[in-house]
């Protein structure tokens, strides 16, 4: 029986995936780093620490260290996100539902600790997550199965228990290696993304989530 539901953040709590690459090209210009939107396929899926510190061996630049450059696209990030950012169609509806129907609930995003904590408290849905876990306390971020693993572990729930809500392919993957049902809301440009059929199902928008989509999966 699923009892736990595990969410992502970037592009599925929150309208926040694009705003990480204005940050990183804003800061990467401000340190003359050689960077363009053309080099983000190169660090996909890595955590942003480690994305600096990629930068740092293949595009080296002078003054601050990686971590420093890192630390400067967290605050960039965070406050543009409460700038610019919202909470995206269905969140709080399908918040309630699990916890009206007495579901756990859990946050696991490969973000940073300080800005998911940061984003959750200023969209006013902290309280909402029995359990928020960052990729920073696992060795590696997705698509390896640690953040999910860690946050259900914490919940005493089984990864048999649990769905994982995702929008994105190494999200997806991510779950399915923690052997957790995946339901993947994915962003319009990349619907049609043929990875997706390892899903278990496939939502437009998290106002279509309701408890009827938990029960086929059983």
């Amino acid at each position: 029986m699923i009892n736990t539901v595990l969410y992502d953040m970037d592009g599925l709590l929150l309208d926040t995936e694009p705003l990480w690459g204005e940050s990183m090209l804003r800061i990467a210009a401000k340190h003359k780093i050689p960077i363009g939107p053309d080099r983000f396929k190169e660090t996909t899926g890595l955590r942003i620490y480690e994305v600096t510190e990629y930068w740092s061996v293949k595009y080296p630049w002078n003054g601050s260290t990686s971590v420093e450059v890192a630390e400067e696209i967290l605050d960039d990030i965070i406050d543009a996100s409460k700038r610019a950012g919202r909470v995206l169609p269905g969140v709080i509806q399908s918040l309630e539902l699990l916890k009206n129907n007495g579901f756990k609930i859990g946050l696991a995003s490969s973000s940073p600790a300080r800005m998911i904590h940061a984003l959750v408290d200023h969209f006013g849905i902290t309280d909402y997550f029995d359990c928020i876990s960052s990729a920073d306390v696992v060795e590696l971020g997705k698509p390896h199965p640690g953040v999910f693993m860690h946050c259900a572990k914490a919940m005493g729930s089984s990864p048999l228990q649990c769905v994982v809500l995702e929008d994105s392919v190494n999200g997806m993957i991510a779950g399915k290696a923690a052997r957790m049902k995946v339901i993947v809301v994915p962003d319009v440009i990349h619907f049609d993304d043929p990875r997706f059929a390892l899903a278990d199902a496939k939502l437009s928008s998290l106002e279509d989530f309701d408890l009827d989509v938990l029960k086929r999966l059983y």
